[in-house]
C-alpha cells in the first residue's frame, strides 16, 4: 500500500458518530464493545482490546480443554501446534460478523469505515491460532508480540493482503484481516520454533 492510499484510508476525516445510524446491537458488534469509537487509532484500540480478551479466554481453554486445546501437525522434529481455541474463535468471528459489517456500512453509507473493528478481532485471534494457549498463560507477552506483528501486516498490507482488501462488500473488510492474523502467526510460531532449538 503506498502512501496516497495510507492517507486515504487512515489520515481521512471520520465523521463523528457515524455509528449512531445503525442499530445499538451491531454497532456492539462492529465496534467490539465500542473500542471502535475512540476517536484516535480505533483500528489499534480494536486489536488492543482483542489482545486483553485473548488472556482469559487462554485461561478458560486450558482449564476446560487441557491437551485437547491443541492440534499438531508435523513430524516429531518439526511441527506446528494449532490453538482450536483461537483458531475456532477468528473463524466464527470472521463469518459470524460478515453481516453485521455489511449492514453496519449499508445503514451508515460507508465503506470499511476506521470505527469497525471486529475485522481486527478477527486477525488478532488467528494470530494467535498459532499459539497454544498453556504457551500464552506463561508467557503473556506473547499477545504483545501478536498485537505489534498483526497492526504491521495490518497497516501496510503486503504479501497479497491489498488484494484481499478488494473484495466485495464486507468480504473485503474482513478478510485482509484474516490473512493479515496468519502472517502474524506463522512468524510467532516460526520465533518460537527458533527460541526452543536454538536458545
Amino acid at each position: 500500500m503506498n502512501k496516497e492510499e495510507l492517507k486515504e484510508k487512515y489520515g481521512k476525516k471520520r465523521v463523528p458518530h457515524e455509528w449512531r445510524k445503525t442499530d445499538w446491537f451491531t454497532t456492539l458488534v462492529v465496534t467490539f464493545f465500542g473500542s471502535g469509537m475512540s476517536p484516535k487509532a480505533p483500528g489499534t484500540m480494536g486489536s488492543l482490546a482483542a489482545a486483553i480478551v485473548a488472556y482469559p479466554m487462554a485461561i478458560f481453554s486450558q482449564s476446560h480443554l487441557g491437551q485437547d486445546e491443541v492440534l499438531y501437525i508435523g513430524g516429531v522434529n518439526f511441527g506446528i501446534f494449532i490453538s482450536l481455541t483461537f483458531l475456532a474463535a477468528a473463524l466464527f468471528v470472521f463469518f459470524a460478523a460478515i453481516p453485521f459489517v455489511k449492514k453496519a456500512m449499508k445503514d451508515t453509507g460507508t465503506e470499511d469505515p476506521g470505527w469497525i473493528v471486529i475485522d481486527e478481532v478477527c486477525g488478532i485471534f488467528m494470530s494467535l491460532a498459532f499459539v497454544p494457549s498453556i504457551v500464552i498463560i506463561h508467557n503473556p507477552w506473547i499477545l504483545a508480540i501478536a498485537f505489534g506483528l498483526f497492526r504491521f501486516f495490518d497497516i501496510l498490507k503486503p504479501l497479497g493482503i491489498h488484494k484481499m482488501e478488494k473484495l466485495p462488500g464486507a468480504w473485503g473488510v474482513m478478510a485482509d484481516d484474516l490473512l493479515g492474523g496468519v502472517y502474524a502467526g506463522i512468524l510467532i510460531w516460526a520465533g518460537l520454533l527458533i527460541s526452543v532449538y536454538f536458545c
